[in-house]
């Protein structure tokens, strides 16, 4: 199992996590053990509903935790299935972690955990699981020196990793987790109604 550290990869175009996507998100991923988290604010660009991020875009940042936790156990792998639970919405601009878990592992299976949080009170907006497949040796081998990954050391780093459990404690949906409070996925007062033809943002 690696070390932890900030997940360092050559330039790439990558909507997620790449440098070289104008229009991306720019993640900044931290790694440990089998976990990975993430922190940022969404901007304007990723919302909706008014001032309320596209849950396309929540479903991204949590595929990608999920994903990188594999790195942990020296896995790169495809994304499988993956089903998500939206409790709360999400405003643009706010400060949001996301954080991925390995829970289980067979052979090329890997089930993980996400969560998408509050930092500061650790509320939750959404949570997900994930199977993923890893990628045989040869081409995990040959994505790693492609993309020149490396982790930097960790030490001074605020993002601290979850506590053990405490995803599968709090944000795993196989779990039980609590059904969103009555209203809580309304659009806010005032916010305005998506463009005809627009579909049915999240």
């Amino acid at each position: 199992m690696i070390e932890a550290g900030r997940v360092e990869v050559a330039p790439h175009a990558c909507f997620a996590c790449g440098e070289l996507n104008a229009h991306g998100l720019h993640l900044e991923l931290h790694v440990s053990g089998d976990a990975c988290w993430t922190e940022l604010a969404l901007r304007p660009d990723f919302q909706g509903w008014e001032g309320i991020a596209h849950g396309g875009i929540i479903a991204t940042i949590l595929d990608e935790v999920m994903a990188w936790a594999l790195a942990g156990s020296d896995a790169w792998g495809y994304t499988a299935k993956m089903s998500i639970e939206y409790r709360r919405p999400v405003r643009v601009g706010a400060r949001i972690r996301g954080e991925g878990q390995v829970l289980e592992k067979r052979r090329r299976l890997l089930r993980t955990s996400g969560r998408l949080v509050d930092p500061a009170t650790g509320e939750v907006f959404a949570t997900a699981e994930g199977l993923y497949v890893a990628a045989p040796a040869e081409r995990r081998d040959e994505l790693k020196a492609r993309y020149g990954f490396r982790l930097t050391p960790a030490a001074g780093d605020p993002a601290a990793p979850p506590a053990p459990g405490a995803m599968a404690a709090a944000g795993d949906p196989a779990r039980g987790a609590p059904e969103p409070a009555a209203g809580a996925l309304d659009p806010a007062p005032g916010a305005a109604a998506p463009a005809p033809g627009s579909g049915t943002p999240s």
